[in-house]
């Protein structure tokens, strides 16, 4: 009897030692850079909640000024209280920024440049995932609207004060899943079909490929632009899939921590190595594969196009 159970029990007692190996593995890269950016204005999307907080708070120890751009503002105020309290950087606020409306970004922007003449680094980190076929206020499908077009706009919009704010740095948020995603530049707003875990997949190859032509256009003006892969992390991304949630839960063990997550959005802001780097896709704070659809030129250029368009902007 005792040597049963001891056979039952050894896999468990296995798996309780190998746990911080396990945890250490999954965590992955972590950003070493120890750079300060007393001075500098930082504006990152998203930043009320998960992996957009964790770099806010982070950016907030190296002594910026951290905008916390969101469209729930009380979240975002809660989110900057608590860094400032644990920073000691009163230069940690709030700003309402709705990437589903147009109208509400380009107020944002107003907002700001009539508050900095300077911007020195942009974290397009917000994102939704998944959820329900919908549209923004601008008819744009929900996800390719938040996830790329906001951001596409944003971007444009503060581009002139990051060129003047040099050197300066633009970050996109992208993941892994842009390697399931395909532009369908036939029913752009899925009109026709939809999926919501392949319009998801394919508003993340959006961002690869906005980060592929941008950095081409900003050669030789200082301003970088790299986009990254999170990891799988244990945030609020998931909540509009009820199975993707449970086994987030249930599998929260095998999933990084939102402080884990944001290590790479942070490399990408502030490691000195990526001062001249641009249009390029980082994971665990080191280089990583792009799909071969993610390196079509011809793919990015009309992507590209197709976003002034929709966007009523002329951005050459």
């Amino acid at each position: 009897m005792d040597a049963c159970w001891t056979l039952l029990l050894a896999p468990f007692a296995l798996l309780l030692l190998a746990a911080p190996y396990i945890r250490k593995f999954v965590a992955g890269g972590v950003c070493k850079s120890k750079a300060k950016l007393h001075g500098k204005v930082v504006i990152i999307t998203g930043a009320n909640t998960g992996i957009g907080k964790e770099t806010a708070r982070d950016i907030a120890h190296r002594g910026a000024r951290v905008f916390i751009a969101c469209r729930d503002v009380p979240k975002g105020e809660a989110a900057a209280c608590e860094i400032r309290a644990e920073t000691g950087n009163e230069q940690v606020v709030v700003r309402k920024l709705d990437l589903a409306d147009t109208k509400s970004i380009r107020e944002f922007v107003e907002n700001i440049l009539k508050e900095e003449q300077h911007i020195h680094i942009l974290i397009n980190n917000a994102g939704v995932m998944m959820c329900p076929y919908s549209k923004t206020v601008d008819g744009f499908e929900m996800q390719l609207g938040v996830n790329h077009l906001g951001h596409f706009l944003l971007t444009y919009l503060l581009l002139d004060t990051l060129k003047n704010s040099t050197p300066a740095r633009i970050v996109n948020v992208s993941s892994l899943a842009h390697h399931f995603g395909k532009i369908r530049f036939e029913d752009i707003h899925c009109e026709k079909s939809y999926n919501s875990g392949l319009s998801y997949c394919r508003s993340k190859l959006a961002n690869i490929l906005f980060t592929r032509e941008l950095a081409k256009r900003l050669q030789g003006t200082q301003v970088t632009v790299n986009a990254l892969h999170p990891g799988s992390v244990h945030s609020e991304l998931v909540r509009h899939s009820f199975w993707l949630s449970t086994a987030w839960n249930l599998c929260s063990f095998f999933l990084k921590t939102p402080k884990e997550g944001a290590q790479t959005s942070i490399y990408c802001s502030v490691a000195e190595e990526l001062d001249s780097v641009s249009g390029k896709y980082f994971s665990d704070c080191s280089p990583a594969y792009v799909a071969s659809h993610g390196r079509n030129d011809e793919t990015a250029k009309k992507l590209w196009e197709v976003s002034c368009r929709l966007l009523g902007i002329q951005w050459d």
